[in-house]
């Protein structure tokens, strides 16, 4: 578990890890020298006697020239008063930077996630569950500062323990050998049996929560469909069983993080009362000559017994939270694309040279493919779903690596350190149309710089910026989620516009009109080609109204590329 912390903590991190380290035995001295100084106040404060026959009372009361017994007292509580304030103060400093660096990372992990995320390869990307990933990046990370917090916790209270348990075997070692051996076999007892029963709650919940996004993603991605097929409940109930088995896994968890102090508090001061009874039953008399000491024992054991509390509850924290911490690792540690800044320049032609694709090395769905797309030529791909049109698109436009085989650009050979400047050239108009919810203007500049007057520039030429400014409110006419305040064709138009936006050389409909009915079909790919005249047109198609003007035609079949037209 620490190898995996450390690999996720930064070189800073660990500086600032060491420093609040440091910082929690400064703490835990302080804390000891808080519940030792008790039983001496208490010990002349009841007896004024011991200032004269103690020589360190004795010393101090002469050297400061008290007058009397009575103002030495006073001095000597208003100091403890003092020292306890200033003890206040530094504990809450050092969970104000304990919180800051546990939280702090909440911030650091989120971007390190979402930047891994986008860095994966298209590959990659399309293996994983968005919803998956969103709860990475806003729960698994909110779980692991927690894990975190309580394992700076647990370090500072093992040496709050460790300086009160010294100074109460100085005082007494047989008795706080007992209570040692007394309250470390119930701790031993807590750890084995309540916090697996925890540990286990934590996968629970992992599990249940991942459950948990993806039927609200899913539910919402679909919400017209779901509306048409009025299946409410068993939607309903889908979500209640992920629901309620989340919220359950946090029922256990939260009682049984309340079982050991309540436990050893249980313990700790039936065991302070079985001293007493053991100290008068020995001595046949009242504890009065015992007070200070007892004192002290009852004050260490009330501020033992949250420290126990704070390590169980901590550990068992830990134990809830382990599996963020083996999520975050993982994506952390994935793959990421390692792309350079190589120029690329398109001024003849697309050359592919036996290119061979699969997704795994034993399912091949493209074989020894040869193609030449020269520019400005307008090539079309037809065929059956599932042929490998789309999938050969991607490889073209960079975004699948060919098994085998090579493209040039030019004389250029595609590689990581020019695909990242060849993948700008690209323009992409998919059939699905995201749209977030936002105005069509921040849509059609999203990634990229905002020029308004551009915006309106290829809103026009997508012919859909008299109908915004017309009936609705312009390039600021809010869209609505998935672009659901839109016609379909509308939304294609803002695709078009999107795609525009960059000033791509290569421009590319992936079945872009396919849910369009042929009339607005038939408008919007007249405009394309219209727009598209001095760009490289890539289109894959179903219909072959689509691509009459199309110079070439392809079609995959057994794995090869089969000339049409």
């Amino acid at each position: 578990m620490f190898k995996k912390l450390s690999s996720l903590l930064t070189k800073h991190d660990k500086k600032y890890l060491f420093f609040l380290i440091f910082f929690s035995v400064f703490i835990a001295l302080i804390e000891t020298v808080g519940i030792a100084a008790i039983m001496p106040f208490i010990s002349v404060a009841t007896d004024f006697s011991l200032i004269e026959s103690k020589d360190y009372y004795k010393y101090i009361y002469n050297f400061f020239e008290f007058s009397s017994a009575t103002n030495f007292v006073i001095a000597f509580g208003l100091i403890l008063v003092v020292f306890y304030i200033l003890r206040g103060g530094l504990n809450l400093l050092y969970f104000y930077m304990l919180a800051k660096f546990s939280k702090g990372r909440i911030h650091l992990l989120s971007f390190r996630l979402f930047e891994s995320y986008l860095g994966m390869s298209y590959h990659s990307f399309i293996q994983r569950n968005s919803s998956e990933l969103s709860k990475s990046i806003i729960n698994e990370t909110q779980y692991l500062a927690q894990l975190l917090s309580a394992i700076l916790l647990m370090v500072s209270e093992i040496f709050v323990v460790i300086f009160i348990y010294g100074a109460m075997l100085y005082i007494n070692w047989k008795i706080t050998l007992v209570m040692t051996l007394f309250l470390g076999l119930n701790g031993l007892f807590l750890v084995k049996k309540i916090s697996p029963l925890v540990k286990r709650q934590g996968s629970i919940r992992e599990k249940y929560q991942k459950s948990f996004f993806e039927i609200i993603n899913s539910t919402f991605g679909n919400y017209k469909i779901i509306k048409l097929q009025s299946n409410d409940k068993l939607i309903l109930d889908r979500f209640s069983n992920a629901s309620y088995g989340f919220a359950k896994s946090g029922i256990i968890s939260d009682t049984l993080a309340h079982f050991p102090r309540i436990f050893l508090e249980t313990i700790g001061f039936g065991l302070i009362a079985l001293i007493v009874v053991y100290l008068v039953f020995k001595y046949e008399t009242d504890i009065s000559s015992s007070l200070g000491i007892l004192s002290m024992f009852i004050l260490g054991l009330y501020r033992l017994m949250p420290s126990a509390n704070r390590l169980l509850s901590s550990y068992n924290q830990i134990m809830y939270f382990h599996k963020s911490l083996d999520i975050i690792h993982n994506d952390l540690m994935y793959d990421v694309e390692s792309l350079g800044n190589e120029k690329i320049d398109f001024n003849d032609k697309i050359d592919l040279k036996n290119i061979s694709f699969g997704y795994s090395e034993d399912k091949i769905i493209l074989e020894n493919i040869y193609l030449e797309i020269k520019k400005t030529e307008k090539i079309a791909f037809v065929g059956p779903s599932g042929s490998g049109k789309s999938t050969l698109v991607d490889i073209i436009i960079g975004l699948y690596k060919p098994l085998s085989g090579q493209i040039k650009i030019d004389n250029d050979i595609l590689n990581d350190n020019n695909i990242r400047s060849w993948r700008k050239k690209i323009g992409y108009i998919p059939q699905s149309v995201y749209l977030f919810d936002g105005t069509v203007a921040h849509n059609i500049s999203f990634g990229l710089h905002y020029d308004e007057e551009k915006i309106k520039d290829v809103l026009k030429k997508a012919k859909i910026l008299d109908f915004l400014e017309t009936h609705q409110n312009g390039i600021h006419t809010f869209v609505g989620e998935g672009g659901v305040k839109l016609s379909g064709g509308q939304k294609q138009r803002i695709a078009i516009a999107r795609a525009l936006y960059q000033e791509p050389e290569v421009l590319v409909l992936d079945e872009a009109t396919s849910a369009l009915d042929e009339k607005i079909e038939k408008e919007i790919m007249n405009e394309i080609y219209e727009i598209s005249q001095d760009k490289t047109l890539i289109i894959i198609a179903h219909r072959l109204s689509t691509i009459d003007r199309c110079g070439k035609v392809y079609k995959i079949e057994n794995k090869k590329l089969v000339q049409q037209k």
